[in-house]
């Protein structure tokens, strides 16, 4: 399954999770930079990716409609772009089961 960052997470990211994750984007490469939650949710939805946000809003978002698009939430605060990328790869293993389950929606990653 394909990867969307959010807003908060950087476009450099995308350079090594394309290879664990073809077809990845960010949410400004697909033309979504001033688009709000719903729309990046419906987009997501419609086009087979499961979001990767560091915004607690997207997990509400699945509690309430469910999934998919599933939901990747980097509950670890305020830190660098070396810390996100270097969470997302030695997660690589863990997301691409949770990403394959048909049972989980969100993938918390502290």
């Amino acid at each position: 399954m394909k990867l969307l960052l959010d807003q908060n997470l950087s476009q450099r990211l995308l350079r090594d999770l394309v290879q664990c994750f073809p077809g990845s984007t960010q949410v400004q490469h697909a033309g979504l930079e001033r688009a709000g939650d719903s729309d990046i949710w419906a987009y997501a939805k419609q086009h087979g990716f499961a979001i990767v946000t560091k915004d607690a809003d997207f997990t509400e978002l699945a509690l309430l409609r469910g999934y998919p698009p599933k939901v990747i939430w980097l509950n670890c605060g305020n830190v660098s772009n070396a810390t996100v990328h270097r969470k997302l790869l030695d997660n690589t293993e863990t997301i691409q089961r949770f990403l394959a389950s048909i049972e989980d929606g969100v993938l918390e990653i502290e």
